[in-house]
């Protein structure tokens, strides 16, 4: 029994020695791998990608600025910063520098975005990012002055000194799409709340009809149902009736809606028009 309880206790031993080693290689690995960042500002690309290269590393130029205090074509930052562990194979990404801005930034408002493109770049200049303004001819909020695929707005302005990157980015106008609806249904409803609905959605009401409401019969001589089931014998005029003159009803608020047009579920755009028959 004493020689089984040593076996086992030396298996644990033997088994705790295995993990410490294996856990203590497997680190040495991990920090083997790694170094530290060298600095590389103030450097030219080249002499960088040689300090790069001596410490496992890559340097790779991402972005391009103006800088009065660094030379043109050095490097003015570099991130990760130095001093910082990475592993072998990491990529130092750097910043070039263009030197003092020299080039006078153009003013392209008013052209359109192709032409302001080919303005840009013939100028040494990049274009940088380019938003979507929604533009419709009848909206009160498009910008006054302008029509679709035109420039309204840049970044730097026209002429500006001290600008950071050699890039402008563009705000231009773009025909949007009138806004799409399902068509409610305003049956049943007093035409005067349908019409201000209509105009708070973008929709304009049409024709309102009015549908005259049924006649009634009270011409003389129609046969009267009697006591007993016989008829009454009818009355003999001796003047044909005079129609009355009857004035046609006009539509207003209070009148109730019968039909209308566009159906309700269909679908409309802003500024439909829309019809209505009421009583």
């Amino acid at each position: 029994m004493r020689r089984f309880f040593s076996i086992v206790l030396l298996t644990l031993v033997l088994l705790t020695v295995a993990l410490v080693s294996a856990l203590t290689a497997m680190r040495l690995a991990i920090h083997g791998r790694e170094v530290m960042v060298p600095r590389v500002v103030g450097m030219s690309p080249l002499e960088a990608e040689r300090v790069g290269s001596a410490a496992g590393l890559q340097v790779v130029v991402e972005r391009e600025f103006y800088s009065a205090d660094v030379p043109e074509g050095r490097i003015i930052n570099q991130m990760p910063p130095p001093g910082t562990k990475v592993r072998r194979g990491w990529s130092i990404r750097v910043a070039r520098s263009l030197g003092p801005q020299r080039v006078a930034i153009p003013d392209v408002t008013g052209e359109s975005e192709r032409a302001a493109e080919l303005n840009i770049r013939r100028r040494g200049l990049a274009l940088g990012s380019v938003a979507q303004v929604g533009f419709a001819a009848d909206s009160p909020n498009s910008p006054q002055n302008a029509a679709p695929d035109q420039v309204v707005s840049q970044n730097p302005p026209a002429n500006a000194s001290g600008v950071a990157a050699p890039k402008i980015n563009l705000l231009v106008t773009s025909a949007s799409e009138p806004a799409a609806y399902v068509m409610p249904s305003f049956i049943g409803q007093p035409l005067g709340s349908a019409t201000l609905a209509l105009q708070d959605a973008g929709m304009r009401v049409g024709k309102v009809g009015v549908i005259p409401a049924p006649a009634v019969n009270t011409t003389p001589g129609t046969p009267q149902s009697m006591p007993g089931g016989t008829q009454a014998a009818p009355a003999v005029s001796q003047t044909a009736p005079i129609a009355p003159q009857v004035t046609p009803a006009q539509p207003n608020p209070a009148s109730m809606i019968v039909t209308q047009s566009p159906a309700p579920g269909q679908k409309i755009v802003a500024g439909t028009f829309v019809n209505f028959e009421v009583r």
